[in-house]
């Protein structure tokens, strides 16, 4: 029997998608991104609770070049070539701090 209850999602501040596809970028970078991420964020204390940030991959984010791609919401900031350097920056600078990192955005979302 399915239950009448809706499912119920946990707050988050920012949801970042990260293209772990295999046109983008080389060796499937985008996957180890990926999972750098989950260990990025849960050091600085931002997997859970009233500050945490949503990861997703996607497979394709339609860019198919400069990857790894990771693009970070509600701000709708694209950033490319993300290494795990530039990585470590994101999370700290971007997401825990609200910094986005101009140098490295490719592509905003804005509104129209």
């Amino acid at each position: 029997m399915q239950s009448s209850r809706l499912p119920e999602m946990e707050r988050y501040t920012r949801h970042v998608l990260v293209c772990t596809g295999n046109f983008c970028g080389e060796n499937r970078a985008g996957r180890a991104i990926y999972a750098r991420l989950a260990s990025l964020l849960q050091r600085e204390g931002l997997l859970f609770g009233a500050t945490r940030v949503k990861r997703s991959e996607a497979p394709c984010l339609g860019v198919c070049t400069g990857g790894p791609i990771v693009a970070v919401y509600p701000e709708g900031v694209w950033y490319a070539g993300v290494t795990f350097e530039l990585l470590e920056r994101i999370v700290l600078e971007h997401l825990k701090d609200g910094r986005v990192i101009e140098e490295a955005v490719f592509h905003r979302m804005t509104a129209e």
